[in-house]
C-alpha cells in the first residue's frame, strides 16, 4: 500500500504502516491531555493503542499463516486507524479452506484473551479486571475487553468482516460460490442498514461509519466474486488484443504521438532484437510532453520493469499479478514470442463483450457458452 512504512517482517511477510496510524496516535494524546490528563497518562494511552495493534497484527498473521497453510500466499500486512489489512494472494475457492483461513484470526484474539485472563488470576487481579472499561481498569484486563470486542466484531456475517467469509463458506458447501457470496452479501448489508439506523436513533456517529464500511464492502465482494466468476477458464489469450504497434528504445517520442493518434493505440512494447525490453505508457508519454521534453527518446522514459505472462495462463491469475506488482500492461507471450498485450481496459472490454455473449447465448439457445476475443492473430 502506499504512503506506508515498513516496520517488521514476520514469517517472511512484510508488517507495514500507514502514515494515517500517526494521526490517530496525535489524536489519542491530544484526546488525553486536552481532558486535563498529564503526559504520563497520555504515554500510557498511546501503549495501550500500540498493544491494541499489536493484537490486531496477530490476528492478521492467523489470517495469513493458516492461507499459507493451504497454498495461499500473503502480499503483506498494513496497519490502519480502522485496523489491519492482510493482502491474500487469493481466497481459496475450496469452501473449508475458506472457512479455516477466516476464523483462524478471530481464534488468535481467543487465544490472547485467554492467556490474559491466566496473567490476571496468577496476578491476582482479576477481581480489578471485571469492572473494567477501555480508559479504566488493570491494562492488561483492558487489553482482555478488546480482543472480545475484535472477535465479536470480526464473526459479524458480514462482508468484509471475517464471519462474512465464514458464512459464505458455509453456504457454499450447499450451493455455488456466486450464489453463496450474494446471500452472504445480502445478509452483510442488511445488518449495515441495521447499524445506520443504530447509529441516527443513539447519536453514535460511529456506527454510521462502520455501516457504510459494512454495506459498501459487502457490495464490492459481491461484484468481484461475480466478475471472477467470469474469468472461470479463461486465458490470457481470450483478453489480449493481437493487433498492435511496437517500438524501440531509439524511436523518438514526437514519432509515438503521431502512430498514438493514428492507431488509437495507448500503450507500447518496446523490442531490440532479443525481445521486449520495456513499455511506453501513455502517462508517461503525456507527462514527457508536458515538461516540454519534445527530444527525447522512448528509451529515455519507458519502465523498464515488465510483466511478461504466457498466453495461456489463467485469466485471474494475470490480474492478480497485474494488482500485486502495480503493473498497468501486461506483455503476453507464447513459445517466447510476443504475441498480445493485456492491460485493465483490454480485460474490461472483454468483460463486457463476453458477458454479452453468455448473456444473449443463455437466452437465445439455454446452451453452451462462446468466448469472444479481441483481434485477430497479427501477421
Amino acid at each position: 500500500m502506499r504512503w506506508s512504512l515498513k516496520i517488521a517482517q514476520v514469517a517472511g511477510i512484510g508488517i507495514f504502516v500507514h502514515w494515517t496510524f500517526f494521526l490517530l496516535l496525535a489524536w489519542v494524546v491530544y484526546s488525553y491531555l486536552s481532558a486535563g490528563e498529564n503526559g504520563a497518562v497520555a504515554v500510557e494511552g498511546v501503549i495501550f493503542v500500540l498493544a491494541i495493534f499489536a493484537c490486531v497484527v496477530l490476528h492478521e498473521l492467523g489470517h495469513a499463516l493458516t492461507g499459507r497453510h493451504f497454498g495461499v500466499q500473503t502480499r503483506d500486512i498494513t496497519l490502519l486507524p480502522i485496523g489491519g489489512v492482510a493482502r491474500l494472494e487469493s481466497i481459496p475457492e475450496v469452501p473449508m479452506q475458506e472457512f479455516w483461513i477466516a476464523v483462524a484470526g478471530p481464534a488468535v484474539n481467543v487465544v490472547i484473551a485467554v492467556v490474559l485472563v491466566v496473567i490476571l488470576l496468577v496476578a491476582g487481579d482479576i477481581a480489578r479486571a471485571r469492572d473494567v472499561t477501555l480508559i479504566g481498569g488493570p491494562f492488561l484486563g483492558r487489553l482482555v475487553a478488546v480482543n472480545v470486542m475484535l472477535v465479536l466484531f470480526n464473526l459479524l456475517p458480514a462482508f468484509p468482516m471475517d464471519g462474512g467469509r465464514v458464512l459464505r463458506a458455509l453456504l457454499a458447501m450447499r450451493m455455488s460460490r456466486v450464489r453463496a457470496t450474494h446471500i452472504a452479501a445480502s445478509v452483510g448489508q442488511f445488518m449495515a442498514i441495521l447499524f445506520g439506523i443504530a447509529g441516527v436513533f443513539s447519536g453514535q456517529w460511529m456506527l454510521l461509519f462502520i455501516a457504510l464500511f459494512v454495506y459498501l464492502g459487502a457490495q464490492a465482494e459481491s461484484q468481484m466474486v461475480e466478475m471472477r466468476s467470469l474469468f472461470k477458464g479463461a486465458r490470457a489469450r481470450d483478453a489480449m488484443i493481437t493487433r498492435f504497434r511496437t517500438l524501440r528504445a531509439d524511436d523518438p517520442i514526437e514519432a509515438v504521438v503521431e502512430e498514438s493518434s493514428a492507431s488509437h493505440q495507448k500503450n507500447f512494447p518496446v523490442l531490440d532484437a532479443r525481445g521486449p525490453t520495456g513499455v511506453l505508457l501513455h502517462r508517461d508519454l503525456i507527462a514527457a510532453l508536458a515538461k516540454g521534453d519534445r527530444l527525447a527518446r522512448v528509451g529515455d522514459i519507458m519502465r523498464r520493469d515488465l510483466l511478461v505472462v504466457q498466453d495461456s495462463d489463467p485469466l485471474d491469475r494475470v490480474i492478480d499479478q497485474m494488482q500485486s506488482k502495480g503493473q498497468l500492461l501486461a506483455l503476453v507471450e507464447r513459445n517466447g514470442e510476443l504475441v498480445g498485450l493485456l492491460s485493465e481496459e483490454h480485460i474490461g472490454q472483454w468483460v463486457m463483450l463476453h458477458s454479452s455473449v453468455t448473456s444473449n447465448s443463455s437466452t437465445e439457445s439455454g446452451v453452451g457458452e462462446s468466448r469472444p476475443r479481441l483481434g485477430a492473430p497479427s501477421s
